[in-house]
């Protein structure tokens, strides 16, 4: 039998008729000797060094825009929902400019979906292994993780990405670190001085590194951004990178990545200067980013 989608007539921000158990993360276990010992706990200043060549953003935002029931005979109806998430980038070189943008929209029920065709575009259909509330969201958030690695995969060479929260997922991409705003765990709590650590920042300065795995592991640190400080904890943002990351080396920004007595301008004998241009181009765009992929390679 052909699928019956039934759109639920409330808000969805009131949430789901049928709710679920929500599950939760579990104990984190923390080593904060990655980097110093606890009782050497200081705030960072890091050394001012060259810039980024090219330096990449990456953000997503989902939306869930109704709740729905599938009906297919003789089966039992199912809850889904309708849903749509978005991905860019912002890729930062000489300015800021965004590169690439990319929106889905989908529809999530427990077993196999077909597509469901509006007047405003078609959801594709996307299966989900539970059921309930928690199960859907899940499958939503796993949807808007895959379209950021797609889009970051886009962007080209990068001397670093940012992604908009935690890494999990993303932790295979090279030169990533996640980027967390919202504090819903304190991770040092626990540890002796640390959190004075925290609260104790001034705005460019980092805690000490530390180690934490939850169902994964991953490195950690707090920082604090400029701006007013109204509490403890303003412009405080935390990031993580993959435990295994390799540290990226501080090479020149040139190519070859020449030491500076060696790039000299003034006791050059050739000079290489990249142009960055698209304007001939007749078939697909991209040429100009070709100089800052060979100096980043």
């Amino acid at each position: 039998m052909p699928q019956r989608v039934a759109i639920e007539t409330w808000d969805p921000e009131y949430g789901a008729p049928l709710g679920g158990l929500t599950e939760t993360e579990a104990e984190p276990e923390i080593d904060p000797g990655v980097e110093a010992a606890p009782a050497d706990w200081r705030p960072i200043r890091p050394d001012a060094g060259p810039a980024p060549s090219r330096l990449v953003f990456v953000d997503g935002v989902r939306r869930t825009e109704a709740h729905a029931w599938i009906e297919e005979e003789p089966e039992a109806p199912r809850q889904g929902i309708l849903a749509s998430c978005a991905a860019g980038a912002t890729v930062v070189e000489e300015r800021a400019r965004v590169a690439h943008i990319e929106v889905r929209r989908c529809l999530f029920a427990p077993g196999n979906p077909q597509p469901f065709r509006t007047r405003a575009g078609e959801y594709r259909p996307g299966g989900v292994a539970g059921e309930g509330a928690d199960a859907l969201s899940a499958a939503l958030q796993e949807e808007l993780g895959a379209l950021e690695i797609e889009v970051a995969g886009r962007v080209g060479a990068a001397e670093l990405i940012v992604v908009d929260g935690p890494l999990y997922g993303r932790a295979h991409l090279p030169r990533t670190v996640g980027y967390i705003k919202t504090h819903r765990v304190r991770y040092l709590d626990g540890v002796a001085g640390a959190a004075e650590t925290v609260a104790a920042l001034e705005p460019g300065e980092r805690t000490p590194v530390f180690r934490f795995r939850t169902s994964w592991t991953r490195n950690s640190w707090y920082a604090r951004l400029p701006g007013p400080r109204t509490h403890a904890w303003s412009g405080i943002v935390r990031l993580e990178s993959a435990a295994d990351a390799p540290p990226v080396p501080q090479t020149p920004a040139n190519f070859l990545a020449l030491p500076p007595e060696q790039a000299a301008l003034d006791t050059a004998a050739a000079v290489i200067i990249p142009v960055p241009i698209d304007s001939t181009t007749s078939f697909r765009s991209g040429a100009r980013y070709g100089p800052a992929a060979i100096i980043a390679a």
